[in-house]
């Protein structure tokens, strides 16, 4: 399909507001990229300059080698999809399909073949003479990938499509998206805030910040290996568990004094991490394990103020030292309020940052 480049581009508005800084990214044929971040990170915007419905104020695009910076967005075999569906009301599935095509001059014998086709990739051979309104949230969705996809185009750009669907809806559609970008092979660029969209569904993820890439990776990579405190907090629900101090001898010493013995860790990873004066310990919470492990790990115990009951899982919150932190275990685990709860973290899960640049120490 098509291969992009995206080359120190900027974004900066009349009023002198940056949206985006040198942002600088390779996309591969047939990739699926996600940009997450917060709102008003800057990926709608990103997003919108790469179809052209923003004007790149500084650096290149490139489309299969191609600079495209001053092409229009029907010159850059470019689709996009909405947060909203924007389906004409009065128009059944079948024109509101067909009316992109019709408007571009194909014959009806084309434009039937290539509704057929789409309809049956996206399940909609039965709902084609419906309106919009006598259709599911779902469904006006796939109709508005269904626009997408019938123009044939190399890029599919997708801003937030599943914001406005319930949450069932939501899993249902992504597993459809995913199956619809496999069996089409386009090169497809997804925004969205949610990070489960965004580890569920992307090849590789771009992580952003105030209009600035924080981390490019697999979802593996920015699970396992956050670059900065950002990436680590933003990715995982519940967020890791931070903790502010620094290394003295074998232990790391919090801001209020709790020592977290560290005997038995990799010495020369500990020294290393000493070379730093302030410094973060993190762990995710559901890396705490409320059995002994036989592998070196630090042993706590936490005082128990809340807990949640998931179903599936059971998120404990509590204080250790003047630090809030959360364990996340199974939901027969038992526990009770105001009392200590034993908690285990392999060395292997833990994470240490430098406090001031906010960067990945190991």
């Amino acid at each position: 399909m098509a291969e992009l480049k995206l080359v120190n581009i900027d974004k900066i508005y009349d009023n002198g507001f940056e949206a985006v800084h040198k942002f600088n990214l390779d996309i591969k044929n047939n990739e699926f990229i996600i940009f997450v971040g917060p709102s008003g990170c800057g990926k709608s915007t990103t997003l919108r300059m790469i179809a052209g419905l923003e004007e790149i104020t500084k650096g290149e695009l490139y489309i299969d080698g191609k600079l495209v910076n001053n092409l229009s967005p029907n010159e850059r075999g470019i689709a996009m999809v909405f947060q909203s569906y924007a389906l004409y009301p009065t128009m059944t599935v079948y024109d509101n399909l067909a009316f992109g095509l019709r408007l571009k001059g194909f014959d009806e014998d084309e434009i039937e073949e290539r509704v057929n086709e789409v309809s049956k990739i996206l399940g909609l051979e039965k709902y084609l003479q419906r309106k919009p309104k006598n259709l599911s949230g779902g469904q006006r969705q796939r109709v508005a990938l269904g626009r997408s996809l019938i123009r044939h185009t190399k890029v599919f750009l997708m801003d937030e499509p599943l914001s406005n669907l319930d949450a069932i809806q939501r899993v249902n559609m992504r597993s459809e998206i995913i199956k619809i970008h496999r069996r089409v092979g386009a090169t497809t660029i997804y925004v969205t805030h949610d990070q489960v969209e965004a580890m569920t569904m992307a090849d590789r993820i771009v992580v952003m910040k105030d209009g600035y890439i924080q981390q490019v990776g697999t979802p593996k990579e920015l699970y396992f290996k956050p670059y900065n405190l950002f990436v680590a907090g933003f990715i995982g629900d519940p967020p890791m568990n931070f903790f502010n101090g620094k290394i003295d001898g074998e232990n790391f010493v919090t801001e209020d004094g709790y020592v977290f013995k560290l005997s038995g860790y990799d010495k020369e990873h500990l020294s290393r991490i000493a070379e730093h004066e302030h410094v973060v310990m993190g762990f995710r919470p559901e890396d705490c394990s409320t059995e002994f492990l036989s592998v070196p790990a630090i042993k706590e115990n936490m005082i128990v103020e809340i807990n949640e009951m998931l179903g599936d899982t059971l998120n404990i919150y509590g204080d250790i030292g003047c630090n809030k932190m959360v364990v996340r275990t199974n939901p027969f685990t038992k526990f009770e309020l105001d009392k200590e709860f034993h908690f285990e973290v392999a060395y292997e899960h833990l994470h240490f940052f430098d406090k001031d640049t906010t960067n990945r120490i190991y």
